[in-house]
C-alpha cells in the first residue's frame, strides 16, 4: 500500500500547490482591480476639485475682461485685447469641462466641493448626527492652497465615515496641526460601545482609504492607517508645496492577502503528508496485529501436551494416537532430516505457544508408516 499512498500524496500535493497559487493570483487580481478602481475614482474627485477652482477663476477672468471691454475710455486695440482675453477664458472653461467630463466618465460618486465647508462645520455635522467628535487645531492656516484644503477635508470626512460605519458609539478625536511647510491630520477613535458592537457592521471594500492613499501620493504627502489602543487611527501628512508623486508599488495592497492563502494551502499539504505517512503505518500495524493474533491462535491449536506425548508409543495405531494429538500441525518445521522409507509420513506438533518460552520453535515429530507409529522425536531449533 505504501507506493499507492506515496503516489496519492504526490498527486494531491501538486493539486494543492497549483490550487493555492491559482487562488492567490485570483485574489491578487481582484484586489488590484479594486485598488485601481478606487484610484480612478479619487483622481476623478481631484479632477473635479480642479474644475471647481480653475473654472471659478477663469469665469472671473472672463467676467473682468468683459467689463473691461465695455469701459468707455478704453482705446480700440485695448478693447480688442480685452475681448480676446474674454474669449480665450470662456474657451478654456469649456475645454476644462470637456477634460473633466472624460476623467469623470464611469464614476458613480459626485465629488464634493470643500470650498463651502470647513473642518469645523464638518465635525459639527458629524456631532449633530450623533457621533462624539472632538476637534483640536494647532497653528494658523495661512492661505492654504486649495489642494491642501480639499485633501484635509477628504481625510477627515472619510475617517469620520469609517468610524460611523465600523465603530458606532466610539469617541473620535480630530487633531489638525498646521506648520509652515505642511498640515498633519490625526483622526483617532476608541473602541465601539458594547451595544453597538453587537450590531451587524456593513461590509466595505476599503476603497475610501485606497483613494486617500492615491490622493496623498499624487500631492507628495503620506498616509497611514491601522489599529491603535483598541481603536483605529488615520494619519495624513499634507505638504503645502506639492512634490512629484512617489511610484505606486505593484500590488502592494493585494500582496498582504497572499500569505494567508499560502498558509492554508500548506496546512492542507501538511495534513495530506500526515495522512500519507500515518495511514500506511496504521494499516501495517493493524495487519501485523491481525497476523500475530492469527499466528498465536494457530500455534495454540497445534500444541501437543507433554502428558499426551507420554501416552504415545511406537507401534501404536493412528486411530488410537489421534485421540491425544491436537487439531492441527505447527507451521514451524525444524531443519532436520526426516526418516526415509516407503510409505513413511511425518507430522510436527509444537511444544508451546508462548513466544517467550525457551521451547518456542521446538516441536514433536511423529512418523507413521501405513497408519502405524514408527518413531517419536523431540526436535529443537
Amino acid at each position: 500500500m505504501l507506493p499507492w499512498f506515496a503516489g496519492r500524496f504526490w498527486c494531491q500535493y501538486q493539486q494543492l500547490v497549483r490550487a493555492g497559487w491559482e487562488r492567490a493570483e485570483q485574489l491578487q487580481r481582484e484586489q488590484q482591480l479594486i485598488a485601481d478602481q478606487a484610484r480612478l475614482r479619487e483622481r476623478a474627485r481631484i479632477a473635479q476639485d480642479m474644475h471647481d477652482v480653475l473654472g471659478h477663476d477663469l469665469s472671473l477672468i472672463a467676467l473682468s475682461a468683459g467689463a473691461l471691454k465695455l469701459a468707455p475710455d478704453l482705446e480700440e486695440h485695448h478693447r480688442k485685447a480685452a475681448d480676446d482675453i474674454r474669449a480665450r477664458a470662456a474657451a478654456a472653461v469649456e475645454h476644462l469641462g470637456e477634460v473633466i467630463g472624460v476623467l469623470r466618465e464611469g464614476t458613480d460618486h459626485t465629488p464634493m466641493d470643500p470650498g463651502g465647508s470647513s473642518l469645523t462645520s464638518l465635525t459639527s455635522e458629524a456631532s449633530a448626527a450623533g457621533l462624539a467628535v472632538e476637534l483640536r487645531i494647532d497653528g494658523e492656516p495661512d492661505d492654504l492652497p486649495p489642494v491642501v484644503k480639499a485633501a484635509a477635508h477628504r481625510v477627515v470626512q472619510e475617517a469620520l465615515t469609517n468610524v460611523a460605519k465600523h465603530a458606532p458609539g466610539a469617541t473620535v478625536t480630530v487633531h489638525v496641526t498646521h506648520t509652515a511647510a505642511e498640515t498633519r491630520i490625526v483622526v483617532e477613535n476608541g473602541p465601539p460601545s458594547p451595544t453597538a458592537s453587537l450590531q451587524p457592521r456593513p461590509r466595505s471594500g476599503g476603497r475610501g482609504l485606497i483613494g486617500l492613499e492615491e490622493r496623498m501620493r499624487l500631492i507628495g504627502g503620506s498616509f497611514d492607517h491601522g489599529p491603535r489602543d483598541g481603536g483605529y487611527a488615520v494619519v495624513a501628512r499634507i505638504p503645502h508645496t506639492p512634490s512629484p508623486p512617489s511610484p505606486v508599488p505593484a500590488a502592494s495592497w493585494a500582496s498582504r492577502q497572499l500569505p494567508q492563502e499560502h498558509r492554508r494551502a500548506w496546512r492542507r499539504v501538511g495534513r495530506a503528508l500526515v495522512a500519507a505517512v500515518m495511514v500506511p503505518l496504521v494499516t501495517g500495524a493493524l495487519l501485523s496485529g491481525a497476523l500475530m493474533g492469527w499466528e498465536m491462535l494457530s500455534a495454540s491449536q497445534s500444541v501437543l501436551d507433554p502428558r499426551d506425548y507420554a501416552r504415545l508409543h511406537v507401534g501404536q495405531d493412528r486411530s488410537e494416537a489421534e485421540r491425544f494429538l491436537p487439531d492441527r500441525q505447527t507451521n514451524h518445521r525444524p531443519l532436520t532430516a526426516e526418516p526415509t522409507g516407503d510409505g513413511i509420513t511425518c507430522e510436527y506438533y509444537a511444544m508451546t505457544a508462548d513466544r517467550f518460552d525457551d521451547r518456542s520453535g521446538d516441536a514433536y515429530r511423529l512418523c507413521f508408516r501405513k497408519d502405524t507409529l514408527v518413531s517419536l522425536d523431540m526436535i529443537t531449533s
